[in-house]
């Protein structure tokens, strides 16, 4: 079974060189022309992803810089750290701006990516419905217009099966007409690793695929398609079946080595009887048997390898039509939730007059 047969679907530069780390079975290093750098703010970690030319070829994404801001907290509706979140992603995204040179009064689009109808795709408009934009007050009434604002639109194009046309043909026909100075797409995004759902935030310079996530490539949206600096912001939102059944295999066996390690005992004698199946646990990958006691324990499939299993997973679940793509029971307070967050965030890197300090609004 070809050991990279299977690509699992990622919008996360940080997974994707992940990715790459795992199939290299004999390497724990970085891919060349990719350089990760991580920092931490509180509960909140922030990951930096520079890939260059060479790095693009290994890793499979644009050469530029993606920054992963990630806290498991913030699936708890805990209101601090959702403040604390907004707060370093605005600090993320206006050093983002910097470096591309972005002035404190160049005009920006912001354009919501997704269907609002569909709620693990509701992101982008979401987002759109709380920006603050300001390019009309600019044109009609710039008098009554305060310093530390910026020119902003927005734009929330819908999805072609709903518009019949397709989203990056809504978008270039704007921009020729609006001309902004650089566009922010915002979208929903998937991942490969359940624990990153809902609780990851991605930005990035190097534009974005439409529907990239869920294997419907539309034409990117790139400063090389329409001449103008692309940003992007992205949460990844669903989880396809294949890595889902996966992480659950991996999970039992972690399960079933604590459970021997602390019982002593062979396998041959282990029983579901008075093992702790219902009791809530984390689990480390120091808790993974060795593969001889998966073989024992499992057979053919404990001793897969992980793409090898995922294939065999893939295999099984497509002719059925069961390789869905997943996201969790709380995604619509999450959605509001996350919402608020990018957007707050984004309002703040984007006009000087908005501080993040401000726990409800974000703005002064």
């Amino acid at each position: 079974m070809d050991d990279r047969s299977f690509e699992v679907r990622t919008d996360l530069a940080v997974e994707a060189k992940d990715m790459y780390v795992e199939q290299e079975t004999n390497t724990e290093q970085e891919p060349k022309g990719v350089h990760v750098r991580e920092t931490s703010d509180g509960e909140v970690k922030v990951t930096y992803v520079e890939v260059d030319e060479v790095g693009a070829e290994t890793i499979g994404k644009k050469p530029g810089t993606y920054i992963n801001i990630e806290s498991q907290g913030i699936r708890s509706h805990d209101s601090v750290l959702q403040h604390q979140m907004a707060k370093v992603l605005a600090n993320e995204f206006q050093q983002l701006l910097e470096k591309h040179g972005i002035a404190n009064d160049a005009k920006a689009l912001i354009v919501g990516l997704g269907n609002g109808e569909v709620t693990p795709d509701s992101l982008g408009p979401r987002v759109v419905q709380k920006a603050i934009v300001t390019e009309h007050l600019f044109r009609l009434q710039p008098e009554h217009v305060s310093e530390g604002f910026r020119p902003v639109m927005a734009l929330t194009p819908g999805v072609m099966g709903v518009t019949g046309i397709e989203t990056s043909d809504i978008i270039f026909g704007v921009i020729n007409k609006v001309q902004p100075d650089f566009v922010i797409a915002i979208d929903a995004l998937a991942s490969r690793s359940v624990e990153r759902v809902n609780a990851t935030i991605q930005i990035a310079d190097t534009g974005i695929h439409p529907g990239s996530g869920i294997g419907n490539k539309r034409k990117e949206l790139s400063k090389e398609t329409l001449n103008i600096p692309v940003f992007s912001v992205g949460v990844p939102t669903v989880v396809d079946a294949v890595t889902i059944t996966s992480d659950t295999i991996d999970y039992l066996f972690k399960h079933l080595g604590r459970e021997i390690e602390e019982k002593d005992q062979p396998s041959k004698s282990l029983t579901p009887a008075g093992m702790n199946f219902g009791k809530k646990r984390e689990f480390t990958e120091e808790d993974l048997p060795s593969e001889e006691r998966r073989k024992s324990l499992f057979g053919l499939v404990g001793g897969l390898g992980e793409q090898e299993k995922k294939q065999l997973i893939k295999e099984v679940l497509s002719p059925l039509g069961h390789n869905l793509m997943v996201t969790p029971k709380e995604v619509d307070g999450f959605m509001k939730d996350i919402a608020h967050v990018v957007s707050s965030g984004l309002n703040a890197a984007l006009h000087e007059a908005v501080d993040t300090n401000t726990n409800d609004s974000y703005t002064k």
